[in-house]
């Protein structure tokens, strides 16, 4: 029998071994000693005693295990002709400040942001400062219509939007702000505010109620990571909409970082030091 047959056999045979084995792969503030339960609509329900931080887990551990000068990201963007490396302790750092800077707007455990964003390094700033103060993200595809992006600010109800205030194409840069601002008057919910984050290729014009990311961030506090319940949601993905009214999708948060952790082990032969490339 192949290592894959015995791999697979053992984790249907034996679910809650299997699953236990891989999550004392990951820092824990509480390892979980209950493993799979069911509530009752029989939805499964993974590690329910167990604690931990997924923000806590994929930056601030590395950090801590000597891998601070490593780098995390690097981003290269031929269309704004701009590269950045960010190593670990810069990207602790300023997630750590904006994270900050959503706590002094009063987001907190439990509260919903939505972050409507291209793909820039602050937009994942942004997912793990959300997850670093237990609140819930929820990304929405930058370039949206504003019906679109208001039918999930009405569902969602975020304390915070967080947008750039353009994206940049290849032969176009278009505006991101008209189309939050008009998204927002289209629901009926309202968020408390929306952090802009400046580009230089467009840059906004802010309205009341609007918060510039690089002053938020200029005097925000540094924040730890706040311990979470490893069945407290990490973020709502929601579906294209084209059959219907879009619908929120929501991951956990210990079940989602076991998972992934395991498919970066075993499906992608992700080792420290290696680069998985995205686009």
């Amino acid at each position: 029998m192949s290592l894959y047959q015995r791999t697979y056999q053992h984790s249907i045979e034996h679910p809650e071994t299997f699953w236990a084995e891989q999550a004392k792969k990951l820092p824990w503030y509480t390892p979980p000693s209950t493993i799979l339960t069911y509530d009752d609509q029989q939805h499964a329900r993974w590690f329910g005693d167990g604690e931990l931080n997924i923000c806590y887990a994929a930056i601030d551990y590395h950090v801590e295990q000597g891998r601070g000068d490593q780098p995390a990201i690097y981003w290269d963007s031929p269309v704004t002709q701009s590269k950045q490396t960010i190593n670990y302790l810069e990207l602790r750092d300023r997630v750590a400040r904006f994270a900050g800077g959503l706590a002094k707007l009063g987001v907190t455990k439990g509260d919903r942001v939505i972050i409507y964003m291209p793909m820039v390094p602050e937009a994942l700033i942004a997912m793990y400062a959300c997850a670093r103060l237990g609140a819930v993200h929820s990304v929405v595809f930058g370039g949206f219509a504003p019906h679109e992006l208001a039918a999930r600010i009405e569902d969602a109800e975020p304390k915070v939007v967080i947008a750039a205030s353009c994206g940049v194409e290849v032969d176009k840069v278009l505006p991101y702000k008209p189309i939050v601002e008009k998204a927002i008057s289209l629901s009926s919910f309202k968020p408390d505010a929306c952090v802009v984050f400046q580009r230089e290729a467009h840059r906004a014009e802010l309205q009341p109620g609007d918060v510039d990311w690089h002053e938020l961030v200029a005097d925000a506090p540094f924040v730890d990571c706040v311990p979470v319940k490893a069945t407290d949601p990490l973020y709502v993905l929601y579906t294209s909409g084209t059959t219907g009214k879009p619908k929120g999708v929501v991951r956990d948060t210990g079940g989602y970082a076991v998972a992934l952790a395991y498919s970066m082990e075993v499906i992608y032969d992700l080792n420290p030091g290696d680069v998985m490339f995205t686009a």
